[in-house]
């Protein structure tokens, strides 16, 4: 635990040294205050609900996540200190759980910075808060699950840019299974549908707490870790 940590402390300076992570948070702060304005503040009668905020913030999620997981691995790669990383005391495992937990880190400040939206709500109305908590829960699962996708397209390449670009392609694929599923029929659309990403948020976001929803984010952020730490382990080896 100690060496994951102490990958995760490194990760962790380094998106404060990042000009790129900042740039990511200032868009997502523009972006989330534009559509907090534009649903709540123009909106007449404002309507005070918390899920409009989680909607449109896990859309941003979509270009912010990418931006702010492509230099995690690719980044080794390009300075030439992956040989280093690789062939350190710490596992593969221990590298890849440091540096995903320093981008849950960042994931957490991301919903923190968006708790401030329903407080203003709060001001004009009464707040459902199993819904808010609940809403907020899912844009937590689902961050932390494109949070590992990312990780795992990082891996990938030794430029940055492809590393966001191949992860943004994912995402972007797995987003948008719930709309090629809604044009199925039968069997093979509740197959497809289960895969989506935001397929697995409407029980949440309606208060509804679902073991198989919370499941889907918790496997699929495990599944793109192995794929992570076998792509590292390959690359040792060559």
């Amino acid at each position: 635990m100690r060496r994951i940590w102490a990958i995760c402390s490194k990760e962790l300076q380094m998106y404060f040294f990042s000009p790129v992570a900042y740039v990511a948070f200032a868009f997502y702060v523009l972006l989330s205050s534009f559509f907090f304005y534009v649903n709540f503040v123009a909106g007449q009668p404002p309507i005070v609900d918390a899920r409009s905020i989680v909607g449109n913030t896990t859309f941003i999620y979509l270009f912010i996540i990418p931006l702010l997981t492509m230099r995690l691995v690719a980044d080794e790669f390009r300075q030439g200190t992956d040989e280093l990383l690789l062939t350190s005391p710490a596992g593969i495992s221990e590298i890849v759980l440091g540096k995903y937990l320093s981008a849950l880190i960042v994931q957490v400040g991301l919903v923190a910075i968006s708790l401030v939206y329903p407080l203003i709500m709060s001001s004009f109305g009464t707040l459902d808060m199993p819904v808010t908590w609940l809403s907020y829960l899912s844009m937590f699962l689902l961050g932390c699950a494109m949070m590992a996708i990312g990780l795992f397209a990082s891996s990938l390449s030794n430029n940055q840019m492809v590393a966001g670009i191949t992860g943004f392609v994912i995402l972007l694929l797995l987003w948008l299974l719930d709309w090629v599923s809604s044009s199925m029929t039968g069997k093979l659309k509740d197959y497809v549908g289960q895969f989506s990403l935001t397929g697995h948020l409407g029980n949440l976001q309606k208060g509804v707490f679902h073991g198989g929803d919370i499941l889907f984010y918790i496997t699929l952020t495990a599944v793109f870790l192995v794929l992570c730490i076998q792509v590292l382990e390959r690359k040792r080896w060559r």
